[in-house]
């Protein structure tokens, strides 16, 4: 049993690393988004390092309960399958509303000139957008949303490769070896989302983003949007 639990932990860490590589759902709308909101590094980790723990945590959740219950695994592997839609078509949406809106506010920014004539037959021209003085004070409260709807769409967003891991362990009446697994595929998976967000951000840096500045937020809802189609027409 020993010898069986320790290959389970090593596949354990190996699925959990390989899983979160091959999804990009795990680490773009975090490079991304902390690039649009302008967050620090440490805030963009924090974020990251959350939302990958509601991530986990909700699928150790609903293996712990499953198991209780009896259920087999195709039923939990279902439930999984099923949270995982959800959770792709709702990243999709906040990608696209947020699109949407960034492309909005790009076109309000845009300046243009007016001509004005006076009575003295003076006529001068000024510019402006219809951005800055029309603005909502409330606009920097939906920013401080973003966080918590990705969090929310995290935590909906199953592990399914964990169920079947934990059904093992859980099949001997080894709780122990639930535990071990769950936490280590935890800390693979949550690790691996904060490294490559790292890696990104420390990348991006170094590079002149001047040139896109402005059209930042369109990327990053575009990026969020493809995260979500990957998910669903390829299966990442």
């Amino acid at each position: 049993m020993e010898g069986s639990i320790l290959l389970l932990s090593g596949t354990a860490v190996t699925i959990g690393f390989v899983h979160t590589l091959i999804g990009p759902d795990h680490y773009l709308p975090f490079i991304v988004m902390g690039e649009a909101r302008k967050w620090s590094i440490r805030k963009t980790l924090f974020i990251t390092f959350l939302c990958g723990l509601g991530h986990v945590l909700s699928s150790v959740i609903v293996g712990f309960i499953g198991i209780a219950a009896g259920l087999s695994l195709s039923r939990l592997e279902f439930f999984e399958s099923f949270r995982g839609n959800i959770a792709a078509w709702v990243l999709i949406s906040f990608g696209l509303v947020y699109t949407l809106i960034s492309l909005r506010s790009l076109y309000r920014k845009r300046k243009h000139a007016h001509l004005h004539s006076h009575t003295d037959s003076i006529v001068h021209e000024h510019e402006h957008d219809h951005f800055s003085g029309h603005s909502h004070i409330h606009l920097s409260d939906r920013k401080n949303l973003t966080p918590w709807i990705l969090f929310l769409i995290f935590v909906l967003g199953p592990c399914e490769p964990l169920i079947p891991l934990l059904m093992y362990p859980a099949a001997e009446n080894n709780f122990s070896g639930v535990v071990l697994v769950s936490a280590l595929f935890s800390v693979a998976t949550i690790g691996t989302m904060m490294a490559v967000v790292l890696a990104f951000r420390l990348g991006l840096s170094h590079i002149n983003m001047k040139p896109v500045e402005r059209y930042v937020n369109v990327i990053a809802g575009s990026t969020i949007v493809v995260s979500g189609l990957a998910i669903q027409l390829l299966g990442l």
